[in-house]
């Protein structure tokens, strides 16, 4: 309802729209600028900071003829998209960046199936991190192993640490390239921890990548320890389309009665901001229509819905999915486990629940992503309906900021832990066991007990470049399900 609400709402912006605009200015772009002028108007009525761009403001282009001649400067659609948004880390890649996230693809069917956890896929989670005494040379380690993967029938496993692909190793200049085909061998050295240095150990892993459908709830169990129960689960992506199954979880969790909780969040990357809130839903379930996220959109539109509908700017706790009862399991305590990876709806969804219940956060510190997408098309109303058949390009642009109940949301270093437990190659562990460093670093602040400390715990921690799921920069998003549908934006 609330995004039915949104899309009738702004197709009416068009009355609040530059009254200056004359009819005629309304015009349809030649054929070989239709891409551009779509990045152009698109951004100019979404991006969040259109304010903050002067090619993007409303009286930049005094009609479509001075918009195109603007638009034939660039030849290429994403050349121009990247000019349009403010300091993009393309641009300012050394900590100046603003816009850190925003996405353009040439193809919407590929970034719809991203989004929903389909991708072409080897199979292997993993994570970059630069070598010892190196600011160029890079090591990768496997973090975990998707089933029915081409990878799952391989001789690779969670810890394995590979330097070079196809023989050459691997840099802060080459990795995309190397890892983004379709195919490609791995060449594995291995880890001395006396010498903090990486030793081949002749082993080489052929993969091959395959559409393939990552169920983000990778492990659901519960431990107990002595007299807890405690729940656990390793969640790797909000993805909406498995919110039944995410539901079903909690379902089991609830009917062991669990005392405990664990969220294992350290390699998710984000997704739905409607699946965050459905999340939180379960983890508390006595909040029901309480705010849990404030959206910030843009000034123009931001302000109209200030004055005509605030209550479109609020995510509130929900006690349904699509009719059914939510498992909820009424918590005010919860530990939750993070990365260096963690981003984007996982932050979503620590912020959202500090205000209510005590939030334990045992990891690293997290990216520091609060701002969320839509998808934008080429139509009439920038949704899916009335596509241009010409192109299938779309964009992900950032176009609102999130806060808390608190209006809290000033976190782009990131979420600092409450406890810091560093993940270190030599001791990796086995997920979902008891013994694994950072699930054991939880279960001894439920319990009370002393976490097991190993050798590896003073060994040396990698310094951390990206992740599989970072590359990609479709998986490390926190976007709506559907884009509200505004009316084309006329030029001045």
């Amino acid at each position: 309802m609330k995004t039915i609400l949104k899309s009738v709402l702004l197709l009416f912006l068009l009355a609040f729209s530059l009254q200056s605009c004359e009819d005629q200015d309304d015009v349809e772009s030649p054929a070989d600028l239709q891409v551009k002028d779509f990045v152009w108007k698109g951004l100019n009525q979404y991006y969040l900071w259109q304010a903050d761009v002067p090619n993007l403001a409303d009286t930049r282009f005094s009609n479509q003829d001075a918009l195109n001649s603007f638009l034939r400067g660039y030849s290429k659609p994403e050349d121009l998209f990247q000019d349009l948004l403010n300091k993009p880390i393309s641009k300012f890649p050394k900590g100046q960046a603003i816009d850190r996230f925003s996405w353009i693809v040439d193809d919407y069917t590929v970034l719809e199936q991203e989004l929903q956890g389909t991708s072409k896929n080897d199979g292997v989670d993993f994570r970059l991190s630069y070598k010892p005494n190196s600011t160029t040379e890079l090591i990768g380690y496997v973090r975990y192993i998707l089933p029915n993967s081409n990878a799952s029938t391989k001789d690779i496993k969670r810890g394995d640490i590979f330097n070079a692909v196809n023989g050459t190793q691997l840099t802060v200049s080459n990795y995309q390239a190397l890892l983004a085909a379709d195919s490609y061998t791995l060449n594995m050295v291995t880890f001395n921890a006396t010498t903090s240095t990486f030793e081949s150990n002749g082993k080489s892993v052929a993969l091959v990548k395959t559409t393939l459908d990552e169920n983000p709830i990778f492990i659901n169990k519960v431990i107990t320890s002595g007299s807890h129960k405690i729940g656990y689960l390793m969640y790797n992506g909000f993805y909406a389309n498995y919110d039944t199954q995410l539901n079903a979880a909690f379902a089991t969790l609830k009917a062991q009665g669990i005392t405990d909780f664990v969220l294992d969040l350290r390699y998710n990357g984000g997704g739905s901001i409607q699946t965050a809130t459905r999340l939180a839903s379960m983890i508390t379930g006595q909040f029901t229509t309480k705010i849990f996220a404030k959206e910030k959109w843009n000034a123009k539109i931001n302000d109209y819905f200030e004055i005509n509908d605030p209550e479109s700017l609020n995510n509130r706790f929900v006690d349904k999915i699509d009719g059914a009862a939510i498992n909820s399991l009424n918590l005010t305590k919860i530990y939750i486990l993070t990365t260096s990876g963690t981003a984007s709806a996982s932050e979503l969804v620590i912020n959202g629940l500090v205000p209510y219940i005590s939030v334990v956060q045992i990891g690293e510190t997290t990216v520091g992503k609060n701002v969320g997408s839509i998808t934008i098309y080429d139509s009439p109303t920038f949704g899916k309906a009335g596509r241009n058949p010409n192109h299938k390009y779309a964009m992900q642009p950032l176009v609102l900021k999130i806060v808390n109940a608190s209006d809290f949301g000033e976190y782009t270093n990131g979420l600092p832990p409450t406890f810091e437990q560093l993940e270190r190659i030599s001791n990796l562990g086995v997920l979902g066991d008891a013994s694994e460093p950072l699930l054991n670093a939880a279960i001894s602040k439920i319990t009370g007990s002393t976490s097991k400390k190993t050798e590896s715990d003073k060994g040396v921690a990698l310094k951390t470049f990206t992740d599989s799921k970072g590359m990609s920069g479709i998986k490390n998003q926190m976007y709506l399900e559907k884009a509200p549908e505004g009316l084309l934006r006329s030029l001045k």
